[in-house]
């Protein structure tokens, strides 16, 4: 019946347009071929401008058309439509090849990527993409409502390290790279700033997400200089017909209380919508060995981000946010207690306001190509305290880029320019003040060169004030065949070298010596894999390996000082993941293999807090309207330790978590526990150092959980 529908309005279209126009150019004629996986396709209904046609046995349709960009849909009953556009020549003929993809069942979705800047669906981009839904987000809601460490953490290929015991920060490392080579976006905006730093993970709740995708290896040829080692994009949820009234309360056996609430809605009929964001989190110091040393730093926190969409039809639609996070967070010793080694108090404490504003738009240029525009600023300010040192600072960053997207034949392209500006002063340490200046042009051109072939080329020109011109290309291919899918990728980036290190921020500037200038770190990364879906089930091997020259080191023994490596640093790994679905039933499973390595003094070592196994078993049981219940297992492998009195390989690891929440009408009740395991690095080592460290710390690295066993549960109402 639709069909039917699509090529009547097809053939109505043709009609009106030459009663009322006069004589028009030159006609082309547009073949288009439309197949699935199962083979030609034919009764495909296929529109274009003003001509409509019906494939033909061999999947093939021919429709003449007026030359200039022409917006071509394809629609069959039990099919996903498809849109492309297309630039036709007066004249000439122009032959495309669309494939078709089944609707999805209930147990499916279709998935279309924001990251690659082309729009494509999950399925047809040439670059790796991984993908987080909004039923796991909401999953991974329940065991963290306040932050998104849970949620990243359990993506295969993606570790949440700490970095700072004293007062909990951390970092994300992708495939055993460095968290600083990772760009954090929100909605494709470095709301973040350019490092998101160790607190930054901790301070984003997950109620307003609606996907989030992830690129892992040098994304530099898209995003520019910190997304070295891979792009993580926050998408928000955007507003539905029937408003959404959503509000969480959470509570936790450490003394963790979260409340949140989210509410979105359309605005009238003028195409806009709106949402917000507000929450509020605090955590008591919890003691959890009972040495008198804070293992759980305790913080108060207030958050706000509300978010306007515009959408104006024809391609035209802008979006505006701002958000704003006062958070003061201490650490150190309890109360009444002293450190070991002086018999003195100590206290370590931040606090944190950030401020940042938002915005994109998009409008369609001469009836064929699509126009963007985004811009960013972000506001960040620290009082951080480390004992009777004090270090103060202002983080600033601005971002602004155009860009234009077209298609031609086989190709979509975008080409565009950009310039991002990451200033950072610290009031009590001046001499590691820095502002940067990058301006860049980059191009990307997707060409679907057969049904079975997809590739994308991208590149990236980038003037760095402090460091010079780099070029960073990437190019990915898609193949298809016999129900196999592999994608294969290789590029390159770099990333400024600043003074702010996962072990710098945990440490403070103060003490820092930099013998030498800095330069900036260049990596090189590649990837391959290769999928199939049988049945219920989807696997997935990936290998990879990167290489970073001289790369940004801390010395913690001996002396404390930043320096640039002589030798590269390399990682070497493999994915595999499986997963399976029958009925409410779904079950996931991750290996993670990581050889990280680095040149030290002692000749080339794995580097430090990688393990080189990490696994994780997954299962849900969610009947529709009832609940669901959840069962993880998480093994974490030996890792390298440094400046460690105690051990020089920590112990390997499995922590163990359930879940159950209850639907009751539009009340969710929920209850989770976290490592019931109850692992702890304490149980085994001191976290406290006998005396304190070069660096000033007072603390080891963590290289396990320091809070044991936590259950927290909560109450989900929609109203």
């Amino acid at each position: 019946m639709r069909t039917l529908v699509l090529v009547i309005l097809g053939i109505v279209r043709s009609i009106v347009p030459a009663v009322t126009q006069g004589p028009e150019a030159p006609q082309a004629v547009v073949r288009v071929e439309v197949r699935s996986d199962d083979g030609p396709v034919e009764g495909a209904a296929v529109v274009a401008g003003a001509a409509a046609a019906v494939t033909d046995v061999s999947g093939l349709a021919h429709l003449p058309s007026a030359p200039g960009a022409r917006q071509l849909t394809v629609s069959k009953d039990g099919y996903v439509d498809v849109t492309a556009t297309l630039t036709i020549v007066a004249g000439g003929n122009a032959t495309v090849t669309v494939t078709l993809v089944r609707l999805p069942t209930v147990e499916e979705e279709v998935i279309v990527v924001a990251t690659t800047r082309t729009g494509r669906r999950l399925e047809d981009q040439p670059t790796r993409v991984e993908v987080l839904g909004r039923e796991e987000i909401e999953e991974k809601m329940l065991m963290t409502p306040g932050d998104i460490v849970m949620m990243l953490n359990e993506m295969g290929g993606l570790r949440v390290q700490a970095t700072s015991p004293s007062i909990g920060a951390a970092t994300v490392r992708v495939q055993g790279m460095k968290g600083r080579y990772t760009r954090f976006l929100s909605d494709g905006l470095p709301l973040f700033g350019q490092q998101v730093g160790g607190l930054g993970l901790l301070q984003i709740p997950p109620m307003d997400l609606g996907q989030v995708e992830v690129i892992k290896g040098s994304a530099s040829a898209l995003y520019g200089a910190g997304a070295m080692g891979g792009v993580v994009n926050l998408l928000s949820r955007r507003p539905q017909a029937e408003p959404v009234r959503e509000m969480l309360i959470n509570r936790s056996t450490l003394g963790a209380t979260d409340g949140v609430v989210f509410l979105s809605s359309r605005l009238g009929d003028g195409g806009w919508s709106g949402s917000f964001l507000a929450g509020g989190h605090a955590q008591t110091r919890t003691d959890v060995d009972g040495d008198g040393w804070a293992d759980v730093a305790g913080y108060a926190r207030g958050i706000a981000r509300p978010r306007l969409f515009w959408d104006g039809g024809n391609g035209r639609s802008a979006f505006l946010t701002t958000g704003l996070t006062y958070e003061n967070r201490e650490g150190g010793t309890m109360a009444g207690a002293t450190l070991p080694g002086t018999r003195q108090p100590y206290s370590e404490a931040l606090d944190t306001r950030r401020y940042d504003v938002g915005a994109t738009a998009q409008t369609v240029w001469k009836g064929q190509y699509v126009a963007t525009a985004r811009g960013a600023l972000a506001w960040q300010r620290h009082d951080h305290r480390f004992g009777v040192t004090r270090e103060r600072d202002a983080h600033d960053t601005a971002f602004a880029e155009v860009a234009l997207r077209g298609a031609a034949g086989r190709h979509t392209w975008v080409a565009g320019a950009a310039y991002e500006r990451d200033a950072y002063t610290p009031r009590d340490v001046p001499a590691f003040a820095y502002t940067y200046h990058v301006p860049g042009v980059f191009v990307q051109d997707d060409i679907d060169v057969a049904p079975w072939l997809s590739v994308s080329a991208s590149g990236r020109v980038d003037q760095h004030n402090e460091y010079g011109t780099f070029v960073s290309p990437r190019l990915a291919a898609l193949v298809r065949a016999a129900g196999w899918t592999s994608r294969v990728s290789a590029g390159q980036g770099f990333f400024g070298s600043t003074p702010l290190t996962e072990e710098t921020e945990a440490a403070g500037l103060s003490a820092l010596q930099v013998v030498r200038p800095l330069e900036a770190e260049r990596g090189r990364s590649a990837s391959l894999d290769l999928s199939r879906t049988v049945g219920p089930g989807t696997y997935a091997v990936t290998a990879f390996a990167s290489r970073v020259a001289d790369p940004i080191a801390v010395e913690r023994d001996g002396a404390y000082g930043l320096f640039n490596r002589d030798a590269a640093s390399s990682n070497l790994g493999v994915e595999v993941l499986a997963t399976g679905r029958s009925g409410p039933f779904v079950a996931t499973s991750t290996y993670t293999y990581v050889r990280s390595t680095e040149r030290t003094s002692a000749g080339r070592q794995d580097a430090v807090l990688t393990p080189r196994h990490n696994a994780g078993l997954v299962g849900m049981w969610e009947p529709e309207g009832v609940g669901r219940v959840g069962l993880e297992v998480y093994y974490t492998g030996r890792q390298r330790l440094e400046v460690n009195p105690y051990r020089d390989v920590s112990r390997p690891y499995v922590v163990v978590g359930l879940m159950a929440e209850k639907r009751i009408g539009k009340l969710r009740v929920f209850i989770n526990g976290e490592n019931l395991t109850d692992v702890r690095q304490t149980r085994h080592d001191r976290l406290l150092r006998p005396s304190q460290g070069t660096d000033g710390r007072w603390t080891v690295d963590a290289w396990a959980p320091l809070d044991g066993r936590v259950v927290n549960a909560g109450l989900r109402v929609q109203f």
